[in-house]
């Protein structure tokens, strides 16, 4: 399995090991790392047949005076940036990150804030006959959770709203 990393993080796949598939054809992500497995599936010349998004970066949706507030808030202080957005991204679960930060640089939050889903390479991807997933937490603080459902739900072959989960998909309490 191919899995791609959020913001500032790595090697968290075992936080969604419930949902994951776990043999040489999956490619999953998470966060940020959404948008890194999509791309990875377009340019694939190998067989994929299933792409597990986790809480797929979706911020189209947003002003761009809400992008530059973020861009901004990292240049000023990139430590406490990340601090905090990992802290609204644990919401109320019971996680602990440690063991999976890394620094997240400027260049990979533009990235994120500014990537636009299309619909066409979702498309492109079902024709190949990859089977699309998408997971999210209705108490997501990162991304809106209602907006990524009514956006990703017509196309994709699946996807799971969980009622008391966030951005990591774990209860909160």
């Amino acid at each position: 399995m191919n899995y791609f990393s959020g913001f500032c993080l790595q090697n968290e796949d075992e936080l969604f090991e419930d949902w994951l598939i776990r043999n040489d054809y999956t490619v999953a992500g998470f966060s940020y790392g959404a948008i890194l497995a999509l791309e990875y599936c377009i340019r694939a010349t190998h067989r994929v047949d299933r792409l597990l998004l986790f809480s797929p970066a979706f911020f189209q949706n947003k002003r761009e005076s809400f992008i530059n507030l973020q861009i901004n808030s990292y240049k000023k202080n990139p430590k406490e940036y990340r601090q905090t957005f990992l802290s609204r991204a644990i919401g109320k679960a019971n996680i602990d990150l440690n063991p999976y930060i890394k620094v997240g640089t400027l260049q990979e939050l533009e990235e994120l804030l500014r990537y636009r889903w299309e619909i066409s390479k979702l498309e492109t991807l079902i024709k190949k006959g990859i089977v699309i997933e998408i997971f999210l937490g209705k108490k997501d603080q990162i991304i809106d959770a209602k907006r990524a459902l009514e956006f990703f739900s017509p196309i994709v072959s699946a996807t799971y709203l969980f009622q008391n989960a966030g951005h990591f998909l774990k209860i909160e309490k």
